[in-house]
């Protein structure tokens, strides 16, 4: 009878231990896998953005005209995993380089996930440094006037 009651003390503690353990470690397992999730969505919308900016200005440089204005319409998710998200635009070019860099950032309001792309554009591309748009952006418009490229997005708000 002496075996039982040492199996059950040996048991139950660690019975209970795992009704605790088990959903904690649930919990951190899943909360990992959704913000890897939300990162790799932020991903593809960073490449995709960035590959349409670039397209882009390469196409109005290429134009033969000295003045016009191109816009591109933007099929990107508006929400990741029903949360908005903020674009962020930077100049992170280097002063002795003769092209641009832009570096456009999304971040997840009020939740994890990040994620940024770098933009190789030529010394003729402008566009303002710092601003950050909502993710309802709709659209890419590049003006092209006396020789310089101001790139813009339309439709969002932060």
């Amino acid at each position: 009878m002496a075996h039982v009651t040492i199996e059950y003390m040996i048991l139950v503690p660690v019975l209970i231990m795992q009704i605790f353990l088990f959903p904690f470690v649930a919990t951190t397992i899943m909360n990992t896998w959704t913000d890897q999730q939300r990162t790799l969505e932020l991903q593809e919308i960073a490449g995709h953005l960035g590959s349409s900016v670039q397209q882009l200005y390469f196409t109005i440089n290429r134009a033969s005209d000295e003045t016009g204005c191109l816009t591109s319409t933007l099929d990107t998710p508006s929400t990741v995993d029903n949360h908005f998200y903020n674009i962020s635009l930077w100049d992170v070019s280097n002063p002795s380089s003769s092209a641009k860099v832009m570096k456009l950032t999304l971040n997840i309001i009020g939740e994890s996930g990040e994620s940024s792309s770098l933009i190789t554009l030529g010394n003729n591309a402008a566009w303002q440094d710092g601003v950050t748009f909502r993710s309802n952006v709709t659209s890419i418009s590049a003006t092209k006037s006396s020789g310089s490229i101001l790139l813009s997005f339309e439709g969002g708000s932060s």
